[in-house]
């Protein structure tokens, strides 16, 4: 019986965090002296035995990720934890994966990283369900850094690419090349990052008081899924635009497919410009205009934040934005 008692039966019987069971177990402090006695108490009516830890200068940090960016060992979002990881091994730590189903998420399940006591914090990466972050946030009692997301209270530190000035850059290097018709591709509310890249997109326009046309909004990913859309030449209107910005690079290679089927080519009939310049396997022909994510430096401002949230060393949540560069290539003509 007493091997089957987890430190998360203790925390869930007194209404406390895992982290303040395991400081009242391990005697040590962070805790009040009452606190203590009650997880005591508690452990010994349910048989919990303590098992010594041996002590370590090492951090193991826990990155959490949504299943769907993990269906294989490319994507954009696994590199982003690659990344992590290799920053994490220059600062003495290490970063272990768990993945987040949709039925964890709807069930509100608590990582098992966090409640078989194998990671000290958090690191969610993508767009983790707003509503199981806010269930469990404050269940985990331990440092938790959001990457490539913001909360929408603004209450957890997070570290994301500034979106929204890449992408209004781009679309700025399109209205200097001579464009005036500009469209956007990308799902609106599929994940923060589109938002705030479409966002840069219209404020471009505004400042040139060029129009926004509502039919060059083209969908890019089914909203429920995150999967991209396998026809994206029947959601293309007749009237085209002169460009396009595309949410990122995935997005704008499907959409220079789309337009090969209504020979139209690139650049010379219609521009087009991606994001993130990553895109693994086969290349984009012509290549791809584009704006550089610096994923090294979101991992090493991920790791940073996470080490001096761990050490007390910030009270406030903080968010840090981390910018990148335009990569100029051939999908862009002057008009």
């Amino acid at each position: 019986m007493a091997d089957q008692v987890r430190m998360a039966d203790i925390a869930e019987r007194l209404g406390l965090s895992i982290v303040s069971v395991s400081k009242a177990l391990a005697g040590e402090k962070g805790v009040s002296e009452a606190t203590r006695r009650r997880v005591r108490q508690v452990a010994e009516e349910l048989g919990y035995r303590v098992t010594p830890r041996r002590r370590t200068d090492t951090h193991t940090i826990g990155a959490l990720l949504p299943s769907r960016y993990l269906e294989n060992d490319t994507g954009f979002y696994w590199q982003l934890y690659q990344e992590l990881a290799r920053q994490a091994m220059r600062e003495g730590c290490m970063v272990l994966i768990e993945r987040l189903t949709d039925a964890q998420a709807r069930e509100g399940r608590v990582p098992a990283l966090i409640t078989e006591q194998k990671a000290e914090g958090m690191i969610l990466i993508g767009k983790p369900p707003f509503d199981y972050v806010e269930r469990l946030k404050g269940k985990w009692g331990m440092p938790v850094v959001c990457l490539d997301f913001t909360s929408p209270h603004a209450d957890m530190d997070a570290v994301v690419s500034n979106s929204f000035y890449g992408s209004c850059a781009l679309t700025e290097h399109l209205i200097a090349c001579g464009h005036r018709d500009i469209g956007f591709v990308g799902t609106l509310n599929g994940t923060d990052s589109i938002n705030d890249r479409y966002l840069g997109f219209v404020r471009a326009l505004m400042r040139h008081k060029l129009r926004l046309n509502l039919d060059w909004v083209i969908e890019d990913r089914n909203l429920e899924t995150g999967l991209m859309h396998p026809n994206m030449a029947r959601r293309l209107p007749q009237k085209l635009p002169t460009a396009f910005v595309c949410n990122c690079d995935l997005a704008a290679r499907d959409l220079i497919q789309a337009l090969k089927t209504r020979e139209l080519r690139v650049p010379e009939d219609i521009s087009v410009v991606g994001y993130d310049d990553y895109l693994p396997g086969e290349g984009i022909e012509p290549p791809l205009t584009t704006w550089g994510v610096d994923m090294t430096e979101m991992a090493r401002q991920t790791i940073g934040l996470f080490l001096a949230r761990s050490r007390g060393e910030i009270i406030k949540p903080t968010v840090r934005l981390v910018c990148g560069q335009l990569v100029t290539r051939q999908s862009v003509a002057n008009r």
